[in-house]
């Protein structure tokens, strides 16, 4: 058992003090301008696609120099600067009441203040305005997505969220395995037995390396992405790496969707280029690959014209320009065939843990 190093819980605590003081200077700023009789403004770094890059130093796309303004003077931007100083005013309310929200009751909170977005998806995107405009990203002003990932293994975690300071529970504890929410996001990690993180595409993967006890036989903790990893999920990956010292390993579909769930946990996506915190770049692709199914003669079915397109993109995609990745994407090219990660059950329901798992892991060097 290998203790941990402290000191993870007043980093969170500093990390909310600081977010809340870039709203408070955000907010003085506004009030200083009205004063001075200056329309009040905000200015950011621009999201659009001219401005997004790939950056080999950081391994992900980040922001470029270039910068947009945002003010209350103009007609067109009224609407946009009042969403936003209302969600500064509102998130700034979550973190002095120590309170989370979901990017769903931001959505609905706004209206009882008169405050209107025409769907959700207006109000998700003024909420990454305003971490643009702060540069940090939303889970650390506690807005979080719906919870739908999970974590399995022997790592004992101390809650730091209101009424639960101090709580430490083992993540082995549940047999459905834990929630990865905000509550979990921000623990305190205590002490670990493991040597790796496993991270799975599938829900039911995950269920049968938890059944067939892939956190003992491999020493690892394993993590249910539920498809595209969410943000708060791929930020827990990052600290098991970062502060653990964990080597990742990603299971996914034998697809082009599946290669992509992979290196958006390994290098981002363009969606996150303003943010620094989301990606483990060092975090491996272990499979299913397009070489898999010839090797281990998987029952597959045919890529469709959207898979086909889908690879074309990754081809030229620089995160993707990696031998590997590029001698995989040519091999579904040429066989035109994928699968899934159950496609190893066809010989039978343990294969995937008692044969593929082991020789995966000694190939890569795991």
């Amino acid at each position: 058992m290998m203790d941990m190093p402290g000191g993870n819980e007043d980093a969170a605590v500093d990390m909310k003090s600081i977010v809340q003081k870039r709203l408070e200077e955000m907010g003085a700023k506004f009030c200083r301008e009205i004063e001075m009789g200056v329309f009040p403004a905000v200015t950011m770094k621009s999201r659009s696609t001219d401005n997004i890059f790939y950056s080999p130093k950081h391994r992900q796309y980040i922001l470029g120099d270039r910068t947009v303004t945002r003010s209350s003077r103009n007609i067109a931007h009224l609407r946009p600067f009042t969403q936003m100083v209302w969600t500064a005013f509102f998130v700034h309310e979550l973190l002095r009441q120590r309170k989370t929200s979901t990017l769903r009751d931001v959505y609905y909170s706004a209206q009882a203040y008169d405050i209107f977005f025409k769907d959700q998806s207006e109000s998700d995107n003024i909420i990454t305005d305003l971490e643009t405009a702060i540069e940090h990203p939303r889970e650390s002003f506690n807005v979080f997505p719906e919870e739908r990932s999970a974590v399995f293994g022997d790592l004992t975690i101390q809650y730091t969220v209101p009424g639960y300071e101090d709580r430490r529970m083992n993540l082995s504890s549940h047999p459905d395995g834990v929630m990865i929410g905000p509550a979990l996001t921000d623990a305190r990690f205590i002490e670990t037995s493991a040597d790796k993180v496993i991270v799975i595409e599938k829900g039911a993967m995950f269920t049968r390396f938890v059944e067939e006890r892939v956190y003992e036989r491999f020493n690892a903790i394993l993590i249910y992405t539920a498809g595209q990893a969410p943000r708060s999920t791929r930020y827990f990956i990052r600290r098991l790496n970062r502060e653990l010292g964990l080597p990742v390993y990603i299971f996914s579909d034998a697809d082009p969707w599946g290669m992509h769930i992979a290196m958006v946990i390994i290098s981002g996506s363009a969606n996150a280029a303003h943010l620094r915190q989301l990606t483990t770049p060092d975090a491996k692709w272990a499979g299913v690959w397009a070489s898999d199914i010839i090797d281990y003669k998987l029952p597959s079915e045919k890529l469709n014209e959207r898979d086909l397109k889908r690879l074309k993109e990754l081809r030229v995609d620089p995160r993707y320009e990696d031998s590997h990745w590029q001698e995989q994407i040519d091999i579904f090219m040429k066989i035109k065939k994928k699968c899934e990660l159950e496609a190893f059950s066809r010989y039978g329901l343990t294969h995937i843990v008692d044969k593929y798992l082991p020789e995966r892991l000694k190939e890569i060097g795991a």
